[in-house]
């Protein structure tokens, strides 16, 4: 199965994606969060032949969800209307931090970084969520 992963944010957000087979995860891109969210994902999801959305849920350490996991909440449900398919979620805790230690040495500058963090950490979030269904 084809999978859309969506690491959300209020600047930006990341996408990331696998392939059919749910071996490899890749970043897809990063969207300016005001730059009509909402209609682009679903162009991209049918361009990429995706068949369900995995998205990052902002928990707090304790497992809680905080002011930021209700914004992404709000989020999911206005995305839900516009689509056909599954919408999952996946503990998105240190995806950040995963993505940030992958581009420790890759030599990128602050801008560099800043443009594909987003995504990269959407395949965090996509590679946990994989890992987990097939640990299961």
């Amino acid at each position: 199965m084809r999978y859309l992963a969506i690491d959300y944010g209020l600047k930006r957000t990341g996408l990331a994606i696998c392939d059919n087979s749910e071996t490899v995860v890749s970043p897809l891109k990063v969207i300016q969060s005001r730059e009509k969210l909402l209609e682009k994902i679903p162009e991209i999801i049918e361009a990429e032949n995706v068949q369900a959305v995995v998205i990052g849920m902002p928990l707090n350490m304790d497992n809680s969800q905080g002011s930021q996991a209700e914004i992404v909440l709000k989020f999911a449900e206005r995305l839900k209307t516009r689509l056909q398919i599954p919408v999952h979620f996946q503990d998105e805790r240190l995806s950040s931090f995963g993505a940030e230690q992958k581009f420790a040495s890759a030599g990128f500058t602050k801008k560099q970084k800043t443009r594909r963090l987003d995504a990269l950490a959407a395949a965090e979030i996509l590679q946990a969520f994989l890992d987990s269904k097939h640990n299961c």
